[in-house]
C-alpha cells in the first residue's frame, strides 16, 4: 500500500499513549505517503501530531461511538462511512468479546488488526515492544522502540540549570510523600543554584502551591494543567526532570530530557521510561522508605 489511509484507535492514559508513539512512527516510516489518523482523546493524542507522525486526530468520545460497543448495535451512518474510508485499522481498545471489531467489520472492508490495550504484567516485555507487535502482521519489523517528540532544542537561559519537578502521579501510592518533596526543595534552595519548574495537573494545584512557597519567587516557576504539547516544549527548554511512575515522566523522556524517576510499584521491565537518559531510583517496599539524602545524591549525579 503506497498511499491509502490508516486509522489507529488508542484510548488510555498519557503514558499508555506515549508508549504507543513508536508504533505510529513505524507506520509513518513504512507508509510515508499514507494518510495516518488517530482516534483517541484529543488532549493526549495531540502528541502524535507533535511527533510529526499523523495527519489528523479525531475524538473517540463522540456520542455516536456508543453503538460500536454494543453487540449488533445501531451504527451511526456518518461514523460507519468514516471507518469505511480506511484501508487499515489498528485498534488498541479493550475489546475482549470482539464486539467493537464485529461492528467495524459490518461497515468497513479495512484490514483490521487488534492490539493489546495494556501489556500482560506476567510477561517481561517492555510496553513499547508490546504495542509494536500488531505491526508485524503488516511486515513491519526491527523498529525503533523509543518514543520521540519532534521538539527543537530550546535556548538556555543564563544562570543556574532548570530542574523540572513533578511531585504527583495518577495514584497516590506511586508518590513520594509531600513532606519529603518539601525537604528536597528546601535542600535544593540552600545547596544548589538550580531553578525549579514545578509541574502538575489541575488536581495537584494545592500541592504545588504549598511546595512553591518554600523557595524564593526568583528560583521557582510553575506549569499547572498545561496542554501536553505546550508542557512538552516547556520541559524541553529545561535541563533535567524528576518525578514518579507517571505519564508526565514518560513525556519528559520523550522530550529528550535527562531524568530521575522515583519508582515504587510498577514493573520497571514493562513500564520504565524508554530512554537511555533516564535513571530509576527504585524502592519496591514503598517510596515512603526512600530518604531525601538518597534522592539528592542521585540528582546531583544526574545534573553533573
Amino acid at each position: 500500500m503506497s498511499g491509502g489511509s490508516i486509522l489507529v484507535i488508542r484510548g488510555g492514559a498519557i503514558g499508555d499513549f506515549i508508549l504507543t508513539l513508536p508504533a505510529l512512527a513505524a507506520l509513518r516510516k513504512r507508509f510515508p505517503r499514507a494518510r495516518l489518523e488517530v482516534l483517541g482523546y484529543p488532549h493526549i493524542a495531540s502528541l502524535a501530531k507533535l511527533a510529526g507522525t499523523v495527519n489528523e486526530v479525531r475524538s473517540i468520545e463522540a456520542r455516536a461511538m456508543a453503538g460500536f460497543f454494543a453487540r449488533r448495535g445501531a451504527l451511526d451512518p456518518a461514523l460507519g462511512e468514516y471507518f469505511a474510508g480506511f484501508n487499515i485499522i489498528i485498534s488498541y481498545l479493550f475489546d475482549p468479546d470482539e464486539i467493537f471489531r464485529e461492528n467495524i467489520v459490518r461497515c468497513s472492508k479495512a484490514q483490521f488488526h487488534a492490539g493489546p490495550h495494556r501489556p500482560d504484567e506476567m510477561e517481561p516485555v517492555h510496553a513499547t515492544d508490546v504495542f509494536l507487535r500488531p505491526l508485524e502482521r503488516l511486515a513491519i519489523f526491527g523498529t525503533d522502540p523509543v518514543p520521540w517528540l519532534n521538539l527543537e532544542a530550546a535556548a538556555r537561559s543564563p544562570g543556574g540549570a532548570t530542574l523540572a519537578v513533578h511531585p504527583g502521579s495518577g495514584s497516590e501510592k506511586k508518590n513520594w510523600p509531600e513532606e519529603r518533596w518539601a525537604e528536597l526543595l528546601l535542600r535544593l534552595g540552600t545547596e544548589s543554584d538550580w531553578r525549579i519548574l514545578l509541574v502538575g495537573g489541575e488536581a495537584e494545584g494545592e500541592r504545588l502551591q504549598r511546595l512553591a512557597a518554600l523557595l524564593p519567587v526568583a528560583r521557582i516557576s510553575a506549569a499547572l494543567h498545561q496542554p501536553l504539547p505546550e508542557l512538552a516544549a516547556r520541559l524541553r527548554a529545561g535541563d533535567a526532570f524528576i518525578g514518579h511512575d507517571s505519564g508526565i515522566t514518560h513525556l519528559a523522556a520523550a522530550a529528550g530530557l535527562r531524568g530521575l524517576a522515583l519508582w515504587g510499584g510498577s514493573n520497571p521491565v514493562i513500564w520504565r521510561p524508554r530512554s537511555e537518559r533516564f535513571e530509576l531510583l527504585p524502592e519496591p517496599r514503598g517510596l515512603a522508605r526512600l530518604g531525601t539524602d538518597q534522592v539528592l545524591t542521585a540528582l546531583r549525579r544526574l545534573m553533573n
